[in-house]
């Protein structure tokens, strides 16, 4: 992805047209220029105003649109609308319908009630996406496209006809023969052998509630690549119309999907939506409030920043969110909406885009707030846009700069895939991947998460002094093998228990665990088990420090050079080891025989002086989050503070404010929800 959106941090907002009145759309453009706003996304759920009845195609609504964009100067990203098929589409052709495990049929009048695999549904988005591309590619206002809308968000398990056609095909085309298939599925457990292609179905309901691990695993993959033939279908229809500097991008980061490469091969930015305030949802079965709240959507942006360095926000929040049907929600306070907002470019977005300019009056989304209320009226939201477009302004500059890192956690959608399938592997990880960054954050730690594939190179690595692979639980030869180069070249790596016990197909190896990492941990684990309800706490002492071992836990011997650093020190393994270090070429490894709870998070980034990098330039409390870019000589530091109370920040050296221009030292006072931006000169 060589493209972004812009040669400046910019701002800009989803609008709809078709939801007001034609004479109210030059006011809303001026207005939003008045206030910073750039550029507009619109379309992505319009088809009906491109074809209203089958093969009838018209454009003189948008054409009215974007000519008043022209006139005004504002930019356009424009959408194609297969999100919402229209009407009279779902009642000629029902086989375009996604059905539910039951095999009922999702039927019209929601979204994304469609399948990627059906032959008609791909044959119509076909035509509509080149009719539009044809027409409104050259147009001057518009800079972008965007491909649909959230592709699996809401829908992310498909049970049609078409995609059991699809699956059987792809498994076909995967295995080559049902004897192969029959090997890596195992089906020999519970009598599953398949003699005929025809035998396959996808995973349906069984009196136990579950289904063959293994099938599930390539299933998911199957819906990955049928998203991902989808998406890539249209990008290469838009191709061939577009401006040679207009963008194609998609937005959102849902399951069942290898974002990494979706934008490899069809996309030349990637843009997330970005809602905090999911954080403060009123249901909490639905969205579980995790410690830190709105903060932890820096997670989410740190995901974002493993597809592509530099990121736009194509939906950021901006008021109180929710649907007549689900999530109820608080406004945002007095200044969220600018953390929120800073909070993405921090993370390395170059443009921000809220949602929406106006709320809607009508629908499902009637609650989800925009800029403006019913009543068009100005807003506490809209003088808050304004403020920030100021604050925009002083960090232009910002653009292409890169968020820094030292420390990297290692994922890779094998092991995401397969979590979700297994509760064991899900309630070890879970524990961990929270831990690990309620621990970076407490520690003012930037980190990096890092997608390995059997493709990712020593010098993707080689950026991090450190890397974290919490629960490697399926592991490849490939990966085995470049993880021992990285650390032959000095690199460091932590590995957390239960590692390297599953093959790519997600079926246990019939080796000494950590299987294929057991020479490079020089670890050999005998036995291992999960903590029960009521045990002791159990309880691990490394270097004269104590910790708790929690949820799960490895009990080991070294090998070789492997040294034991660390011992249980209660419970029936008391004094066996718990954490073995081994040097490795010009590198070492540690296996931590538990999961990455935040107090053990914290001790491994104290005792391997990883904690708080920026020290020498800065002190901040526990309540605010930093973050740094840099690119050149330059780095830009970002203070963002997520309490409603004012603190207090200490800069160590001498640091250009950005937002009023002035040099600053010394003790300064930060506002709540407020943020700023330094540069280092």
């Amino acid at each position: 992805m060589s493209k972004q959106i812009g040669k400046k941090i910019s701002l800009g907002v989803c609008y709809y047209p078709e939801h007001w009145g034609k004479e109210m759309w030059k006011d809303d453009l001026l207005r939003m220029l008045d206030h910073g706003i750039q550029t507009v996304r619109i379309a992505e759920f319009a088809w009906s105003k491109f074809e209203l009845t089958e093969g009838q195609f018209t454009y003189d609504f948008f054409d009215e649109f974007l000519e008043i964009a022209k006139e005004v100067g504002m930019k356009v990203i424009f959408c194609t609308p297969t999100a919402t098929p229209p009407a009279w589409l779902t009642k000629a052709y029902p086989e375009v319908l996604n059905k539910d495990i039951n095999g009922v049929t999702y039927q019209h009048g929601g979204r994304r009630h469609y399948t990627y695999n059906s032959p008609k549904y791909i044959e119509l988005c076909k035509r509509i996406v080149e009719k539009l591309a044809l027409h409104y590619a050259s147009h001057v206002s518009i800079i972008g496209w965007q491909i649909d809308n959230e592709i699996n968000c809401h829908m992310d398990v498909f049970y049609s006809e078409a995609d059991t056609h699809a699956f059987r095909a792809y498994i076909q085309e995967k295995y080559k023969t049902l004897h192969q298939l029959n090997e890596a599925w195992g089906t020999v457990f519970w009598n599953q052998t398949y003699t005929s292609w025809d035998e396959i179905d996808l995973p349906k309901r069984t009196p136990i509630a579950t289904n063959n691990p293994h099938l599930m695993l390539d299933y998911i993959r199957f819906i990955s690549e049928s998203a991902r033939r989808f998406v890539k279908m249209q990008s290469d229809i838009l191709k061939k119309y577009i401006k040679k500097d207009d963008f194609i991008t998609t937005n959102g980061m849902f399951d069942h999907l290898d974002n990494h490469q979706m934008s490899k091969e069809s996309l030349d930015v990637f843009t997330y939506d970005s809602y905090p305030n999911f954080a403060y949802c009123l249901n909490q079965k639905a969205i579980p409030a995790k410690k830190l709240k709105d903060r932890n959507w820096s997670r989410n942006l740190t995901e974002v920043r493993s597809i592509s360095p530099h990121f736009g926000i194509m939906e950021q929040q901006s008021g109180a969110n929710g649907w007549n049907t689900q999530m109820e929600t608080p406004a945002p306070k007095p200044g969220q909406m600018t953390l929120w907002t800073l909070q993405s470019i921090a993370h390395g977005a170059d443009y921000v885009s809220f949602f929406r300019w106006r709320t809607c009056t009508i629908g499902t989304e009637m609650y989800w707030h925009g800029i403006l209320d019913y009543s068009n009226r100005d807003t506490r939201r809209l003088k808050e846009l304004k403020d920030l477009h100021h604050k925009i302004e002083t960090i232009e500059e910002i653009v292409g700069s890169r968020y820094e890192a030292r420390v990297g956690i290692i994922k890779d959608y094998d092991n995401v895939w397969d979590e979700e399938i297994d509760i064991w592997h899900k309630r070890i990880n879970s524990v961990s991947e929270q831990g690990l960054f309620e621990a970076l954050q407490g520690t003012h730690t930037p980190f990096d998460y890092i997608y390995l594939t059997d493709n990712t190179t020593l010098q993707q690595l080689q950026s991090y002094q450190v890397l974290f692979y919490p629960h490697a639980i399926i592991m490849t030869e490939q990966r085995a093998r470049i993880l021992k180069e990285y650390v032959c070249n000095g690199g460091k790596i932590i590995f957390g228990c239960h590692s390297s016990y599953k093959d790519i197909n997600g079926k246990c190896v019939m080796l000494r665990l950590p299987g294929l990492l057991q020479d490079l941990t020089a670890t050999d684990v005998e036995e291992y088990s999960f903590v029960a309800l009521d045990d002791e706490p159990i309880e691990i002492e490394w270097e004269g420090e104590r910790i708790e071992a929690k949820v799960f836990t490895d009990f080991m011997q070294p090998l070789g050079a492997g040294k034991v650093v660390g011992r249980y020190c209660s419970g029936e393994y008391e004094a066996t080891p718990a954490l073995i270090q081994h040097a490795y070429g010009k590198g070492e490894v540690y296996y931590f025989g538990s999961t990455f709870t935040e107090e053990v998070s914290r001790l491994f980034l104290r005792k391997l002086s990883l904690e708080n990098p920026y020290e020498d330039y800065i002190r901040v409390p526990q309540e605010c989050e930093i973050a740094v870019r840099s690119k050149e000589d330059k780095k830009y530091i970002f203070i963002l503070n997520y309490s409603k109370k004012p603190v207090t920040v200490e800069l160590k050296k001498e640091m250009l404010n950005m937002y009023h221009g002035k040099m600053e030292q010394g003790i300064v006072s930060l506002e709540g929800y407020g943020s700023r931006v330094f540069k280092c000169l």
